[in-house]
Order: C-alpha cells, then structure tokens, then sequence
C-alpha cells in the first residue's frame, strides 16, 4: 500500500521517522503542514498512483475535488506529527477520516467500543434483585447514587433529579431532615409522579418513612431503633433497604431487617472520611454477604481536593471491596459535577475487571492533565523581540465597552442592552467582530481572551470574573 505524506518543512524529521520501513513517500509541501492547499496537494499527487494521502490533522482545506479527480482517497492524519507512528502501524485494517483529525476519530472509536463493552457487561451480569428495572449487585456495574438533600425544600427538584439521570445517576436519594413532616414527603413524591426511575428516601424517622413508602424503592437508613416500627411495613411495599450499623452492629440489624420480611437490603458498614477511619472502615465491606453501599460523596465533601480525581479512586476503592451501590453528591460547590464523574468512573471499574489497571481503557476521568505531552518541533526565527509590558491605562474604544458574562453553558456578551450569546468564544467573538462592535485591535484582543475564559469557566465548572484571573 503506497501512501503520499505530505507534510511542513518544521515536521518533516518526525514524519520520516514515523515512515521508515512503511511504502510512503514523505513530501515537503511548505513550511506548515497545516496549510496545505488543494491545487498544492493536487501538484504532489502529479501522475504517481497511491493508495491513499494522509494530510496533517490540522488541516482546514477541503480535498473533495482532489479526489475526485485523482480517484485517491484523501484522510486526516493526527493533529500532532507525533502521533503519525501510530497510525500508520494500524494500517490498512484501519479506517480513517476524511474530516476528523486521526487521534480525535481513534480515540472517539475506541470511546464508543469501550461504551459498548461496559453495556455488554451489564446485559450479561445477574443481579442479587432488579430496582426498576436496575441490577443491583450480582456482578452487575456499580450502580450511582446522587443524593438531593433537604428535598422538602428544594424549589426545582423535578429539574434537578431529571439532571441526575441525564448525567449518568442509576438512583436518586431524596433526603428529609429534622424540619422535615410526614405531609412534606408526601407531597415530594407526590410531585415527581412519572419519573419511573429509582428513587429513594433518605431518613431514619419512622413517621417519614412510612409517608415515603407510597413511592420509594429504596429506604435509607435502617438499624435496630427503626426497624421494630417500620420493618414491616417496607417488607410489606417490597422496597429495599440500606441497613446500618448503630448502638448494635450490621450483622444484628441485618438479621432484624430479614426477620420483618424484608427482601432486598443493603448493607452499609458506613465508610469514614478520610483522617477519620477510612482505611480501617473498608475492612468491614468484605463481611456481608448482602450487596453493599459504599458512601463515597461523604470522602469527597470532606476534603478539599478536586472531585475527578477523587472520584475515580474513589470508586476503584470501591470496587475492590465489591460494592454494588456508590453514593456520591454535590453539595458543594467543589463537588458540582460528580454525578456524571462518578458514572463515568463505575463504567471505567467495569472495564478494568479484567485488566490489572484501569489504564488505556478507551474512556477516562482526564480532565486538566494530559495523558501524554506532545513533542513538537522547535521553533524556528531569525530574530526576537522582547514584549513590552502593557500600559496600566488603555484607550477605550469608542465603540463601547462590554460586559461579559456565562448563563448555564452559554456565553454572553452585553454592549448598551444587546447581547450576544453563543456557546464557543470564537463564534462570539465573530459576531461582535462582523457587526462591527470594535474598532480597536487591542480591544478586539481583550475581548478574545475574556470570551475564552467564559468558555474555559463553563467547560471546567468554574465561575467567571471578568478582568479577573482563571
């Protein structure tokens, strides 16, 4: 198979590196591969038959019409010469893009195999009992708890708990505090008629969990001052139970929860927060022979790391303990966002049962740091300037100034009670620019990076200031 390469003069030692021992002809088409034209490419083609051309990845032009008239099928390469290697061992039993730069078309292939896989999996695992129509334990997936607390009292909970299935929650947990009334949890469940998802009430006030028994398939929690005066009544509704220890161990209030009928329970040995017993609470996981709850929101919310992170160990911890339920939150501002982390970690446990890591699984928590660092070429420039450091006092354009601002996952840009909103700051940036809203270039500049901040804010989970720093 005999492929053309055409490449940038700053790439071309990688690109030859990367094609020894392979039928490749690597051509100089300029000094950036990146900029490689149609008719340029149609040139280098000439009257030589290949099987294919692969252009670098960052490449914008069309090269429609060059097929078209050449017959030789033009692909994207990777966005990073680096990665040309790679690529190029995977032929000819890979199939690449035409449009999509190589590593992002691989890397959402492999993304999508992996999905498939971890779905596999599920249909495949027996279960302990169904929720629902959700497998708890029995070598299923770890299933997702997102906990809403105070859910008396929360104005939008409908919208909240629909965004906790949407992000990947296997069950939602409605907490009831000390203020909460038999009449306030009826009403709750009472208003999220249709939902036909598991939900779960959060309290050990037997008053409350009966109000909560009209709807709840799981009951958190159970132990031995409860269970006399409402372990009938969930064995009678066939809901589960997450039973805990309390003045009298797990092993004893397990056997008061069977001995009132109750069916599908839960254990919970209840996992300590780190510096406070962590290590030596998961010893207690391994003694049930009930499906376990592995309260892992109660870790992250308890120290001030970041939850990706948290949340990916967390859930491995986890599933070396053979936990069927993890629970998680987000509370807290620093926690926003763990639901979605925390399903995207169950899924790369249930990848890595039969591997010794969960590494190089086809999906990943990866959020800031790179997996891998590119290796570009150097630089090349006869001479240097130094940049002169921007004056304090700047010249406002005559046009206006904005402000700038993020709502939910859009960007807005406000000038004399217009605004402009978009999702990506190139595309805002353009509008302000097309609509003439600038005439200083500075102005423009600023404007560039305040919008890209916007964008960096909402992608991150941050909050934005504008002038401020990221």
């Amino acid at each position: 198979m005999r492929i053309l390469l055409p490449t940038g003069a700053a790439t071309e030692d990688m690109v030859r590196k990367a094609a020894a021992g392979f039928d490749a002809d690597v051509v100089v088409a300029g000094e950036i591969a990146s900029f490689l034209t149609p008719h340029r490419l149609r040139e280098l083609i000439g009257r030589k038959k290949y099987n294919l051309v692969i252009v670098s990845g960052m490449c914008t032009a069309s090269f429609a019409g060059v097929e078209r008239e050449t017959g030789i099928p033009v692909y994207r390469g990777p966005k990073h010469a680096a990665d040309l290697a790679l690529i190029l061992a995977a032929l000819p039993s890979l199939t690449l893009s035409r449009s999509v730069p190589a590593d992002e078309f691989l890397a959402a292939k492999k993304a999508d195999v992996a999905m498939r896989r971890v779905a596999d999996i599920e249909r495949a695992a027996g279960a302990d009992f169904i929720i629902r129509g959700v497998k708890i334990g029995g070598g299923s997936r770890m299933k997702v708890l997102a906990e809403i607390m105070d859910a008396h009292r929360q104005e939008d909970l409908r919208t909240t708990i629909e965004r906790y299935f949407a992000h990947g929650a296997d069950i939602v947990d409605l907490g009831f505090g000390f203020d909460a009334t038999p009449a306030d949890v009826r009403r709750v469940f009472s208003e999220l008629e249709g939902i036909d998802r598991p939900l779960a009430a959060d309290t050990q006030d037997p008053d409350l969990i009966r109000a909560a028994l009209v709807r709840a398939d799981i009951i958190l929690s159970l132990q031995e001052a409860n269970i006399p005066n409402v372990g009938a009544a969930v064995a009678e509704t066939g809901a589960a139970a997450v039973v805990v220890p309390g003045s009298t161990t797990l092993v004893k209030n397990i056997a008061m929860a069977k001995a009132a009928g109750i069916r599908c329970i839960i254990a919970d040995p209840l996992l300590q927060p780190a510096g406070s017993g962590l290590i030596a609470s998961l010893k207690n996981f391994k003694k049930s022979r009930f499906p376990s709850f592995f309260g892992a929101g109660n870790v992250a919310e308890l120290i001030d790391a970041d939850s990706v992170g948290m949340n990916a160990l967390l859930a491995g911890m986890a599933m070396e303990v053979g936990a069927a339920i993890i629970f998680t939150s987000e509370h807290s501002d620093k926690t926003k966002g763990s639901v979605r982390e925390m399903r995207r970690a169950t899924e790369m446990m249930a990848l890595a049962r039969d591997r010794p890591y969960p590494k190089d699984l086809g999906i990943d928590l990866l959020v800031l740091k790179e997996k891998r660092r590119r290796r570009e070429p150097p630089l090349s420039y006869d001479m240097a300037v130094t940049a002169q450091e921007m004056p304090e006092k700047i010249e406002y354009d005559p046009k206006g100034n904005f402000r700038i601002g993020i709502e939910g996952n859009t960007i807005v840009a406000v000038i004399h009670g217009k605004a402009i909103r978009g999702r990506r700051w190139q595309d805002v940036h353009h509008t302000i620019l097309a609509q003439g809203g600038v005439t200083l270039l500075d102005h423009a500049g600023y404007l560039g990076r305040e919008l890209y901040k916007a964008e960096l804010a909402i992608r991150y989970g941050r909050s934005f200031e504008q002038d401020g720093e990221f």
